[in-house]
Formats: structure tokens, C-alpha cells, sequence
């Protein structure tokens, strides 16, 4: 069976605003999470959001984990690149030391860096601080995602997400039209004078629309794709305190075809703080029956922004991983994000 990269969505989602939106809350990006088949270097999430209310500088996150307890991050805003290519489309998100280039929808994407960042710990991190003076280590990055999977687009498999999306707030919490797409990664990541070469995966995600954040309860969010071509993906929001039913989706992928849709049966909800191994296994559900994915994290990033335990239910804990799965004798790296309040989260 053949496998339609687009989804059968549109080439022009993957462009990105040629001219900055009427509506001032009005957003779009592009981020990335990259893992590569070893262990020593990792991307937790680097990306863009360009706001309209302040169009000419986007904000730029860059989150590097190293196999060692290392991270490298910056955190900031640069200014805006031109978006149009040589053909005359709006196919370059950028801004200041970052680019995200669309070469052919849905098949072809470049991710390039240049800049400094600050280099700390996951430990530090954990204990809530926050990187010191300026940043002082660069980092370059070049690298080509050659897309795998069909995207998925949020609300696009189960009637059931797709009306809490759109009767709920889960959608203004996703923020809008959202999809993401999982790819194979090859290039370069050079820390200092360190060249890392990439051989591994990606997971890519466009999202356009007004996002508002202010009921944010937590989320448990993962993703990989294995060598045989299999792979799977899901995003899920903890139970409502009123009893409504939640945003609860994702897919597995056989190697070829159509995403098959499925939902999360046991999420590994954030609990505790740790740099690496903790059990992030998921039991997602099928029309075909149920599967347990086994995972632990391999290398992780934090943001403690009001500590954790009794009084910070205020301030999501939010972490960034590098993951290994292992799923019907495959192993493969992947993805994971999870956050919960920090007043949930043991101490």
C-alpha cells in the first residue's frame, strides 16, 4: 500500500505568513524535537513562535541535552527573517540565529543554527535555577528531515477529540490548526569544537492560530519512529476536574498506508524530576486491541519555574526528553513531553 506523505492536506499549511496577521494574538511555529540512534546529544525542542502583536522579532527556544547531564539553551527573541524563497513562496521561518526551510511540503525540511547558547546542567535545572551571564558556547546545527510518517493533524482521527477541540478549551490550549510529522534526520550538531553527527529521527510540528494557556492542566505527549518504518504518536490532557471528557488522541503506523487512530489507555503522567530513567511506558488503544509501548528517558531538560510541592499549583513543571522505546521487539529513540502542576509533583 502506498504511503501518501501529505495526509491529504494542503501544500499551502506548510507555508508559513508571507506578512504579518491582522489578529495581534494571531501565532505560528515551527519546532523540532531531534534524537539521533546514539545517546550522546539530543533536542528537546528547538523552535519558533511568531506573534503578530510584535512581528518583527520572534522568540527563539533552543534546548540541547547532552548524554552527560549537559545542557545548552538559549531563550530570547531575534529578529525576523525574510520568508520568501527564490520561487516566490513564504517558505522560511527564521529568527535571529535560527531558520526552519521548507524544501518540498511535507517531505523535505532544513533546520539550521548559529549562535550562542548557555551551557548549565539538568540538575540545576531540577533544583529550579537558571542559566548565569551570557551566553558564551556555540552551537551550530544543520540538518535535513526527510519526512517518513503522514502528518497528524490534531483533532483529525477520533470524532470525539475533534469535538472537545472544538466545544472545549483544549483547543485554545493546543492553539488552533496544529499538526506534527515524524521524519528521519541527518546532519551535523557542533558544540564548541565537538562535531556530533546525526543519524536518527525527528518529529516536526506546525501550528498556526491564537493559543491561550490559562486553564493548562498538564499534558503527556510522545512520539517515535523505528527502523522497520513503524511508529506511532499521541497527545493527552489529564481527567477535567467537572468530568468532562478530555483531549485524548494518536496513531500508530504500520509502515505504509493511512495513520490508524488510537487513544491512551495509561499515560506516564509527571511525577518526579529525574535526568534520566524514569519508566515513561504508555498502553495506547486500538480498534485492534490494546499495546503497551515501553520507554524510559534518556536524556531530559526541565523548567521548574515555582518549584514543586504543597503551594505551586500555580506553575506547570515542564520536561523535555530524548526517550528509548521498545515496542513488539523494536527499540528505537523518540520523543516525550510532559508537564503537570507542581504541587503534584513529590518533592
Amino acid at each position: 500500500m502506498a504511503t501518501d506523505l501529505t495526509g491529504g492536506l494542503s501544500d499551502e499549511l506548510e507555508q508559513v505568513f508571507a506578512t504579518r496577521p491582522d489578529d495581534p494574538e494571531m501565532r505560528e511555529s515551527v519546532n523540532v524535537w531531534l534524537w539521533d540512534r546514539r545517546d550522546q546529544v539530543g533536542i528537546p525542542r528547538i523552535g519558533i513562535e511568531a506573534v503578530a502583536g510584535r512581528w518583527d522579532s520572534h522568540d527563539v527556544q533552543v534546548n540541547i541535552a547532552g548524554g552527560d547531564g549537559r545542557v545548552f539553551s538559549r531563550y530570547g527573541r531575534g529578529d525576523a527573517h525574510d520568508p520568501m524563497n527564490a520561487a516566490g513562496l513564504p517558505a522560511t521561518l527564521g529568527a535571529g540565529p535560527l531558520s526552519f526551510e521548507c524544501v518540498e511540503p511535507f517531505r523535505h525540511w532544513r533546520m539550521r543554527f548559529d549562535g550562542l547558547v548557555h551551557e548549565w546542567t539538568c540538575a540545576e535545572q531540577i533544583e529550579g535555577g537558571s542559566p548565569e551571564g551570557e551566553p558564551s558556547t556555540r552551537v551550530r546545527i544543520d540538518v535535513d528531515l526527510h519526512s517518513a510518517v503522514p502528518p497528524w493533524s490534531n483533532g483529525g482521527l477520533l470524532p470525539e477529540a475533534r469535538r472537545v477541540m472544538a466545544e472545549q478549551d483544549e483547543g485554545a490550549l493546543i492553539g488552533g490548526p496544529r499538526f506534527e510529522q515524524l521524519a528521519r534526520a541527518r546532519g551535523t550538531v557542533a558544540i564548541g569544537d565537538v562535531e556530533h553527527r546525526i543519524d536518527g529521527g525527528a518529529l516536526r510540528i506546525r501550528r498556526r492560530g491564537v493559543r491561550r494557556l490559562g486553564t493548562f492542566r498538564g499534558h503527556a505527549w510522545q512520539s517515535a519512529l523505528f527502523g522497520s518504518g513503524r511508529a506511532f504518536g499521541y497527545l493527552v490532557f489529564p481527567p477535567r476536574d467537572d468530568g468532562l471528557p478530555t483531549y485524548n488522541e494518536g496513531f500508530v503506523f504500520e509502515g505504509d498506508g493511512e495513520l490508524v487512530p488510537a487513544r491512551v489507555v495509561e499515560a506516564p503522567w509527571l511525577k518526579q524530576l529525574r535526568p534520566r530513567g524514569s519508566d515513561v511506558s504508555v498502553v495506547i488503544e486500538t480498534a485492534a486491541g490494546t499495546t503497551t509501548i515501553e520507554a524510559e528517558t534518556i536524556m531530559s531538560t526541565f523548567m521548574v519555574m515555582g518549584g514543586v510541592g504543597p503551594g505551586t499549583e500555580a506553575y506547570p513543571v515542564l520536561e523535555q526528553a530524548v526517550t528509548r522505546f521498545r515496542w513488539n521487539g523494536e527499540v528505537a529513540n523518540g520523543m516525550l513531553e510532559r508537564s503537570m502542576p507542581g504541587n503534584v509533583i513529590e518533592p
